[in-house]
């Protein structure tokens, strides 16, 4: 006896994938590889910049400045650093100064003193550099407005910088923050071609 057709099982749907479907799995497998490749950039990024504050670009934003002598001479008001290639706390601010510096270098002159170099021995006397990094703030006419002494935060650098440019007083006077340890000789005559001078990269406070 043949079953009535009516009575026999449906059959069973068939499975399909719209081209909307397809659409929005193309989609998110882009964009959850593009958000792979953001994440490798960033890290990459971040671990350039890293390597950046290294002695190397502490090397090449000094072969940027101004020359002292030119700063001394040009109208402007400057912010004088002196630095170490060595010195943790240097290296630190460099991201920071650099970026302000791009901000702010048509205003202002920034200068970076190697304490390293003996030429330089007159001046780290004159402003008794004893740790670094050691800014000093010379108004248009050279002379010292203010200084700070150790790691400061952009901000305060900042708000420096900007009353340094408008020739008003700087709200942060003399803040002190991480220093990298430095000796000087006693005097430039005391100074010898070997440099003796001590110092290390260790930071105290």
């Amino acid at each position: 006896m043949t079953g009535n057709s009516s009575n026999s099982a449906p059959d069973a749907p068939k499975l399909s994938t719209s081209p909307a479907s397809e659409v929005t799995s193309a989609t998110r497998l882009r964009n959850f590889v593009l958000a792979l490749v953001a994440i490798a950039l960033s890290v990459s990024i971040f671990l350039g910049f890293k390597t950046e504050t290294a002695p190397g670009m502490l090397s090449a934003m000094a072969e940027s400045a101004i020359p002292l002598e030119t700063a001394l001479s040009n109208g402007k008001p400057t912010l004088m650093e002196f630095y170490a290639n060595w010195c943790t706390s240097c290296q630190a601010m460099a991201t920071d100064l650099q970026a302000l510096k791009l901000q702010y270098g048509d205003h202002l002159n920034f200068v970076m003193l190697n304490v390293d170099n003996n030429k330089w021995l007159p001046e780290v006397l004159k402003y008794r550099v004893d740790g670094i990094p050691h800014f000093v703030f010379l108004n248009d006419e050279g002379n010292k407005v203010a200084e700070a002494i150790g790691e400061q935060p952009r901000s305060i650098m900042e708000a420096n910088l900007v009353a340094l440019a408008e020739n008003v007083s700087l709200p942060y006077a003399q803040p002190s923050g991480q220093t990298s340890a430095y000796s000087a000789p006693i005097s430039p005559d005391k100074a010898s071609k070997t440099d003796p001078r001590s110092h290390s990269s260790q930071v105290v406070n």
